[in-house]
């Protein structure tokens, strides 16, 4: 039996966990993968990288434990292990929230600046959707709204919102949401929905926190 003390080579293990979090691309991917299963070649699209540099950001996660894959004849999918990992990575954003000073900066001169007011909790948001008092505008693109979205959601990516405001009812509140509290999609959806004079909130976080709240989800196979 080792004698090494027990509790360092938890900490080790702890440790190996944080350093597969210590990179913004594997904080994205995560982002990404908090919507819904992909394929290596999706994510690294989504993200700008490379497919060999997604896919080595994705193994170091999952030798810690952070994500899990599945191969599908010539391609490799990626998921969250679980929903844990979202609790991590809202405590990661929390403590830098309160704690670093650069963040709190760039919340202040980029999100606020188009977006100042409160946002909508899920609570609000799913009685008042459910009273018929709001529309619920989904601004991700076409392939994350199918792997779920809120029940009654619109999809219109934000390349195409502009186009399509007509569709929209002046009269009625709009929320939107996309992948989480910082993604930038809804934050510019409010701007222009407001400078076009409509009522538009945020919800305030995202799909996989409405989803991990158990929540009800619609995918395109229900």
């Amino acid at each position: 039996m080792s004698t090494r003390n027990p509790k360092l080579a938890l900490f080790a293990h702890f440790a190996a966990v944080a350093k597969a979090l210590a990179h913004a691309h594997r904080l994205e991917l995560l982002e990404q993968l908090a919507q819904g299963e992909r394929s290596v070649e999706v994510l690294a699209d989504r993200t700008r990288l490379s497919i060999a540099n997604a896919s080595q950001h994705l193994q170091q996660m999952r030798r810690a434990g952070l994500v899990a894959s599945r191969r599908e004849g010539k391609f490799v999918y990626y998921r969250l292990m679980d929903d844990s990992i979202l609790d991590l990575l809202s405590a990661l954003r929390r403590i830098a929230e309160r704690n670093v000073a650069e963040v709190e900066q760039v919340i202040r001169s980029y999100f606020h600046n188009r977006d100042s007011l409160e946002p909508i909790s899920r609570e609000e948001l799913l009685q008042r959707s459910r009273a018929g008092e709001v529309t619920i505008l989904d601004v991700r693109p076409e392939d994350e709204f199918a792997l779920g979205h809120l029940p009654g959601a619109v999809n219109m990516p934000l390349r195409e919102l502009e186009m399509r405001l007509a569709e929209f009812d002046s009269a009625q509140e709009i929320v939107a949401y996309c992948r989480g509290p910082y993604c930038v999609l809804s934050y510019e959806a409010v701007a222009v929905l407001r400078a076009r004079g409509f009522k538009a909130r945020r919800l305030e976080d995202g799909l996989p926190e409405w989803r991990a709240a158990g929540l009800p989800i619609v995918t395109d196979a229900a």
